[in-house]
């Protein structure tokens, strides 16, 4: 075991949120990047009652909360560098908070096009783009863009799209992710089986397709990988898991690492199973990429991403009891976050002394997340056919 996974089996809870009245599963979390973070670092949680909430990281208070009324919230993510929380929701638009002021409205308001729902989002490394992912409504799957910044010649805080791509998709895109240092590179995954990568700088939406990836499967997760992060990943709703290279577009070389269809059935987890998966982990320092998945009973694996196949590292028990919907690994500090259906958010750390709790009665909803019904305009989705191109 190298060092990197003996940090990862020494992990113990060190807090757990205090909750609130009204039970939710915490399905997304994300943690504040700036340098003013750093001194009272802050994590937004997206729950199942369609709000999100903010709590400062070290003790796990609720600090305040913001709904996207009468949308629900799809995703949640920090800026990189300030402190504005978004968050793409059904009625249409992005929602942008400030995390830090008391204002229950939205700072910024980013509309999409008539009929537009959107399940998924993501925004540029350099905080310029934000990109958001549709349901199909006719025959339309669309990923429309935005420019984030503040023009001090237009104060405005509701904006409009610069344009869309939507020749690419043919389903619901249900992940949107932006490269972790290349502003104009973005990915999208969709219940199509696809994984698209995109050049947003190039002129049109045909040119703009770096590489195209099929995971035969619905996709539920995707990230970025490898040295430079030249490598993506995604996982499906089905517990399948693909990981590909994309240094070997141009060449005669395979890109495909590994394709496990269901993970469940291909990994040995010690004393345990693999119920479902929750998602991926890249260690930039280590250049490692790690699996998490779980158990319905709350139990955490952490696997070891080869391209000869998964490796069990360990397992974290002790704090869920119920299925893990969301975590978030902060590698400033090894600290890990996770949240569930118990409604509960618990901080890891690895070194700690851990802490003994006393359980709580059960906080796991009667019955399962209220599925989104789908509300389409009966009107055709009338638009051009657009691209832009971006500059940085």
């Amino acid at each position: 075991m190298d060092k990197l996974e003996e940090q990862f089996a020494d992990l113990h809870i060190v807090k757990r949120s205090s909750g609130t009245k009204e039970s939710s599963y915490l399905l997304g979390i994300d943690t504040s990047k700036t340098l003013q973070a750093a001194k009272g670092s802050l994590v937004a949680v997206l729950c199942s009652n369609g709000s999100i909430r903010i709590h400062d990281k070290e003790t796990l208070n609720i600090l305040q909360e913001f709904s996207g009324h009468p949308g629900l919230l799809n995703g949640v993510r920090f800026a990189n560098s300030c402190d504005s929380v978004y968050s793409a929701c059904n009625d249409g638009t992005v929602k942008c908070w400030d995390a830090r002021l008391a204002n229950k409205k939205p700072v910024q308001l980013f509309k999409g096009y008539p009929s537009n729902i959107f399940i998924s989002f993501d925004i540029n490394c350099n905080d310029h783009v934000i990109c958001a992912g549709t349901e199909k409504v006719d025959d339309d799957a669309l990923l429309i863009f935005w420019d984030a910044r503040i023009n001090s010649q237009d104060l405005s805080t509701t904006k409009d799209p610069l344009g869309a791509y939507s020749e690419t998709h043919s389903d619901d895109i249900t992940q949107v992710c932006f490269h972790p240092s290349n502003p104009n590179m973005v990915m999208s995954g969709s219940t199509d089986g696809l994984v698209n990568v995109f050049d947003v700088s190039v002129d049109n939406e045909e040119d703009a397709l770096v590489a195209t990836c099929n995971s035969v499967s619905s996709v539920s997760y995707i990230g970025w990988s490898g040295k430079d992060y030249k490598q993506i990943y995604c996982m499906t709703h089905d517990e399948g898991f693909c990981w590909w290279d994309l240094n070997h577009l141009d060449t005669d070389e395979p890109i495909t690492y590994l394709n496990i269809r269901d993970v469940r059935e291909a990994i040995n987890v010690k004393e345990s199973t693999l119920d479902y998966l929750i998602g991926g982990l890249y260690h930039e320092k280590m250049d490692k990429l790690f699996l998490v998945g779980g158990t319905n009973t709350g139990k955490i694996h952490l696997m070891n991403c080869t391209t000869s196949g998964l490796i069990h590292v360990t397992s974290l028990q002790g704090g869920h009891d119920a299925t893990v919907r969301s975590f978030c690994w902060n590698i400033q500090d090894d600290s890990l976050l996770t949240g569930g259906e118990d409604a509960q958010l618990f901080l890891w750390k690895s070194g700690a002394i851990e802490k003994t709790f006393t359980k709580k009665d059960s906080m796991k909803i009667a019955s399962s997340v209220h599925q989104r019904v789908r509300v389409h305009s009966s009107d055709s989705y009338k638009r051009k056919k657009q691209g832009y191109k971006i500059r940085s």
